[in-house]
């Protein structure tokens, strides 16, 4: 009995369902054109070229799935933002997005896919539960937030995991950040310079980030020869609290006439809290954050900033990772951060 066309007995499109047709089309070994299709391989030239044309011609394309399956890799590369200091911080701030849009490119670039997570830990095995999934080929966290213990002990099994954030003691994971004690120090002996004398630090010391910042800003302080003195005032970074307790420290810090704070966003909230009580940016008090985003050049005044780099630490974790992928033995990375000033501390 002869068979229906389009009964699902033969390919009724002319067009070959799997590399094993393409391969009997080709002439070829179904491993001939697998490797031709992946750039990989010994294969001549001129058969690599020949495989991929006929494959353009035919409409093939070979399935995700069954190469994942093959190769053991999914393609995919997890992205967890931990929340564990900031549980109402959103992806959405300007910090975040930087730099996700830099590793996003850059897993682009090698072909690689991006799942994103904010996670708020609610107990120690939220990030054993992403990595034991095996929706991923590797992890990168951005920020340690109060987790440094759950991603050492993670790290002790889990080999592809890159940090971005400060380098701590007795840490197991690579990381890559700036040298935020650096950074801290920088940013204030750029106020001292300009004459400030009664200094605020703004921002959150429970983040190991902005701890080793605060340590700059005291180093600084510490050295200062003329009797310049500072405050501190643990700032959230989600804008709303952040301009409800800078308003709060302003009413009663008439003196003030620096502010350092831990992050540009904070930076511009503390810029919009003194314009609505008439003081001047920079004439009464100078202001400077850290980051140099591009969003913080744009306020009025712009914002005077510690510049990491974070192109370049995208293009570092990015690197780091697929060489633990590799198997390599990688070293933490630290970018050297620099002062941007602009007009929130410099007067025309």
């Amino acid at each position: 009995m002869a068979k229906k066309k389009g009964s699902g007995d033969e390919n009724s499109s002319g067009r070959p369902q799997n590399i094993q047709e393409l391969a009997q089309i080709a002439g070829v070994s179904a491993a001939t054109v697998s490797r031709s299709l992946a750039g990989t391989g010994k294969i001549a030239p001129a058969t690599r070229e020949r495989i991929r044309k006929l494959a353009d011609e035919l409409g093939f394309r070979p399935s995700t799935m069954a190469r994942n399956l093959r190769t053991g890799r999914t393609g995919t590369i997890g992205v967890i933002v931990p929340l564990g200091h900031e549980k109402t911080q959103h992806i959405s701030d300007p910090f975040f997005m930087t730099l996700l849009a830099h590793i996003a490119d850059r897993l682009a670039d090698r072909g690689y896919d991006l799942l994103l997570s904010r996670v708020v830990p609610h107990d120690p095995e939220w990030l054993s539960r992403q990595v034991d999934s095996g929706r991923v080929d590797g992890m990168i966290i951005i920020g340690q937030s109060n987790q440094s213990d759950v991603i050492n002990s993670v790290a002790r099994y889990y080999r592809p995991m890159v940090v971005w954030g400060a380098e701590l003691p007795g840490q197991l994971y690579c990381s890559v950040g700036s040298d935020n004690r650096l950074g801290g120090r920088i940013a204030t002996e750029h106020l001292l310079s300009l004459g400030c004398r009664r200094l605020a630090f703004f921002g959150d010391a429970s983040v190991p980030e902005v701890e080793q910042r605060l340590s700059g800003f005291r180093d600084a302080l510490r050295e200062a020869s003329d009797g310049a003195v500072g405050a501190t005032l643990p700032v959230h970074f989600v804008p709303e609290r952040a301009v409800e307790e800078i308003s709060g420290f302003l009413d009663l810090a008439e003196n003030l006439d620096g502010i350092f704070a831990t992050s540009d966003s904070i930076g511009m909230m503390a810029i919009q809290a003194l314009i609505e009580r008439g003081r001047s940016v920079p004439g009464e008090v100078k202001v400077i954050g850290f980051d140099d985003l591009d969003i913080a050049r744009r306020v009025l005044p712009p914002l005077s900033s510690i510049k990491q780099d974070l192109e370049a630490g995208a293009d570092a974790l990015v690197d780091l990772l697929f060489r633990k992928i590799a198997g390599e033995a990688v070293d933490s990375v630290q970018l050297e951060p620099t002062l941007a000033a602009r007009g929130s501390t410099l007067s025309d």
